[in-house]
């Protein structure tokens, strides 16, 4: 006899999603720490990094958006390097994106480095295949010179083509294979920029020194980590996380079913299964405010993000400024349990300001609220970022509000 699977309705679903993000708890009153940014990192495994600095380095946003304002030189230090008297907590590699995570995670993601030559971009592809050599000395460069810049590498950069967002040199592009193989590693950044490493001077010694689980045992530990922190997901949400080939996030997903660690569930509105973290929170109520970048781990699977929230998303920062609908860097805006509205932001840090070039209400909510709230939540940003004040233009429907209450 069959058992259907138990079923959650939408709300009930919002809500465990939004508490295995974080969104449940308080933010933290007095002084705010590593413990507080280690507890973050616990329930989400991930921070993306972006290279897009208009409003803030995105990296740093989804810890302020769960505990509120804390000192971001202390996430900094939680990338040190190793020498000394910190240990490197965090290491950045190709998870979901571009990330930071934890130095524990790096034997899990040993089976995506042994795909390099099968994986990586095309380019990176090419060099392996055509340029060992290129490869090879640029391994001995990083051995005797690293950290290293790509720039140290000593080749030319080519001319930019038309259309074409990156031209990387081929030393650059031996770099990012010898990254994405695990070969090498970043250091940190300065500016942004990658400063390459040996990864044995990178990653602490007793995780290198960890056995390389199989193929199948760490994506079952990837697939539990993203269990654990969306709550409750579909077969893609949960493969999403990690970016997991859809055929292993399958049979991971179909495996861990099996032992029992994920439990079958419907939920109400979702056309595909479901999965329930059997461990999961299911709060009766969410209190968050949280402004929340748009490569939060909340929001950056879009489907999911439409069907949780009923919040349609597209970032566009790539959209021709005369086609875009909401703006160039736009946040939504997190009250209680739904996504209320959403904000085109940009730190004008010559001026010393927050500025909102661009407010707009969602469907159904109260704009005088809404206002008030998010109008609260800008100056904390506001002051975190170390800018004086909110400044709000005149566009959008919510703009009008918005200013009042910022001025108020």
């Amino acid at each position: 006899m069959t058992v259907a699977p138990e079923r959650l309705s939408a709300a009930r679903a919002r809500r465990i999603a939004l508490a295995a993000q974080g969104f449940a708890d308080p933010r933290p009153v007095g002084r705010v720490d590593a413990r507080h940014i280690r507890r973050v990192l616990a329930r989400i495994g991930i921070l993306q990094i972006d290279s897009v600095n208009v409003f803030s380095r995105t990296h740093y946003m989804p810890v302020f958006s769960r505990i509120g304002p804390y000192p971001r030189e202390t996430l900094d230090t939680l990338t040190a390097h190793t020498a000394g008297p910190v240990r490197r907590e965090l290491f950045e590699y190709w998870a979901h994106e571009a990330s930071l995570i934890p130095v524990e995670l790096q034997p899990y993601l040993r089976w995506r480095m042994q795909r390099a030559h099968a994986d990586a971009w095309g380019g990176m592809r090419r060099i392996a295949r055509d340029n060992p050599d290129l490869l090879a000395e640029v391994v001995a460069l990083v051995a005797d010179q690293g950290p290293i810049r790509a720039g140290d590498t000593g080749v030319q950069r080519p001319a930019r083509k038309p259309g074409e967002m990156w031209n990387w040199h081929d030393g650059k592009i031996a770099l990012e294979y010898l990254f994405w193989s695990g070969q090498v590693s970043a250091a940190r950044r300065v500016n942004f920029e990658r400063l390459y490493d040996l990864t044995e001077r990178v990653i602490p010694a007793e995780v290198l020194a960890v056995p390389t689980p199989t193929v199948e045992d760490a994506q079952r530990h990837l697939v539990r980590m993203s269990a654990r922190a969306l709550g409750v997901a579909t077969e893609p949400d949960l493969g999403d996380y990690f970016r997991l080939p859809r055929a292993e996030s399958k049979a991971r997903v179909a495996e861990l079913v099996e032992l029992g660690e994920l439990r079958p569930v419907s939920v109400d509105g979702w056309r595909a299964p479901a999965y329930l973290w059997p461990a999961a929170r299911i709060p009766r109520r969410i209190t968050a405010r949280a402004l929340l970048s748009p490569f939060d781990s909340l929001i950056w699977f879009r489907e999911r993000t439409e069907r949780m929230f009923g919040f349609r998303y597209r970032i566009e920062i790539y959209t021709p400024a005369a086609k875009r609908i909401y703006g160039y860097y736009v946040l939504p805006f997190l009250l209680g349990d739904a996504l209320v509205a959403r904000v085109d932001l940009k730190s004008d840090r010559q001026a010393g300001v927050l500025r909102v070039q661009g407010a707009y209400l969602e469907d159904g909510q109260d704009p005088y609220y809404v206002a008030s709230e998010l109008a609260e939540e800008l100056a904390i940003t506001a002051r975190w970022l170390g800018l004086d004040g909110v400044v709000v233009a005149p566009r959008g429907d919510l703009a009008p509000d918005l200013a009042k209450a910022a001025a108020g």
